[in-house]
């Protein structure tokens, strides 16, 4: 069972750690248009722009209704971020306990 398993977990964390990275980069670049320092008329920065929101919205939504209103500060990437963390700690602990 831990041929299984051990391959397993590691994918699982590799797919949080990689989303991790995902919820960066769309902090950043939601920076970057707001500051206009990339152009989102160019339609690879719009495309790229796309797929970061599909993949990271239905995340972060959720966590916006449940936080209060800062203004025009947005704490639901920190929030996502952190809840990432203790996933990928989680999941490392129960391998170690699973596995041995």
């Amino acid at each position: 069972m831990d041929v299984l398993l051990g391959p397993l977990f590691n994918i699982v964390i590799t797919i949080v750690e990689l989303y991790m990275w995902v919820v960066i980069a769309s902090v950043i670049l939601s920076w970057l248009t707001a500051f206009n320092v990339i152009n989102t008329h160019n339609r690879f920065v719009y495309m790229i722009g796309t797929v970061v929101y599909r993949l990271t919205e239905p995340a972060l939504r959720p966590i916006r209704r449940v936080l209060p209103n800062l203004g025009g500060l947005d704490l639901s990437p920190l929030v996502l971020l952190l809840g990432l963390v203790f996933l990928k700690e989680v999941l490392i602990r129960l391998a170690l306990r699973v596995i041995g």
